[in-house]
């Protein structure tokens, strides 16, 4: 008998969405993936918007709540995920999961703003700013710097376990070790980390 498919999951090839993705797979929970697309505006259509007011990707509906259930913002969605599946990739306790939580956090607020804004700056801001661009790049390497510092010492961002504090980044940090690899050169740990959750068969899956 087939799998009974309960979670849709709108998204697109980018950080927010992969991270998403990451956590499915990671699961290995039946899941539908539809492609939202971000440039013809997909995502300001009213059925879009009635699942996200906001008009942003990565979106799940889970069919199997009490009621269709649709969730948006991509760190919510992990924790619905880790809540839903008893905790799994969340942590065992409240002090590990406080731990994952703060740093996905990080990433909410300072990964992913300024990664984003440094790749704008460079590639789409018109009339071209150099300071803009100074700006985020001095706080993206930064960030990078304390992304290294939480990684000696221990093996994952949370601790010694793989979370979502691990997923939340890692898409992140694989962008722009891409198009940035001179950013990380003082930051061994952080490129060894990277490589090491690359390596995840659910991750390649998701990222593909």
């Amino acid at each position: 008998m087939a799998e009974v498919v309960m979670i849709d999951f709108y998204t697109a090839a980018t950080p927010n969405g992969r991270k998403v993705a990451i956590m499915l797979e990671e699961l290995g929970v039946p899941y539908t993936k539809h492609m939202v697309d971000l440039k013809s505006g997909d995502q300001k259509k009213p059925e879009f918007l009635a699942m996200n007011p906001n008009g942003r990707i990565p979106v799940i509906v889970d069919h199997a709540a009490d009621g269709d259930l649709p969730v948006f913002e991509s760190a919510a969605i992990l924790y619905y995920l880790a809540e839903k599946y008893n905790g799994k990739f969340f942590g065992s306790d409240l002090k590990e999961r406080t731990s994952a939580m703060q740093w996905m956090m990080f990433q909410m607020s300072g990964v992913g703003p300024n990664f984003g804004n440094l790749y704008y700056g460079k590639n789409s801001m018109t009339p071209h700013n150099p300071g803009f661009i100074e700006r985020f790049e001095k706080e993206s390497r930064r960030i990078i710097g304390v992304l290294e510092l939480a990684l000696e010492k221990s093996e994952y961002l949370a601790g010694s376990h793989y979370t979502i504090a691990d997923m939340t980044t890692y898409p992140w940090i694989a962008a722009k070790l891409q198009m940035a690899p001179e950013m990380f050169s003082e930051a061994p740990r952080v490129k060894q980390w990277a490589q090491k959750i690359s390596e995840r068969p659910a991750v390649q899956k998701a990222m593909a």
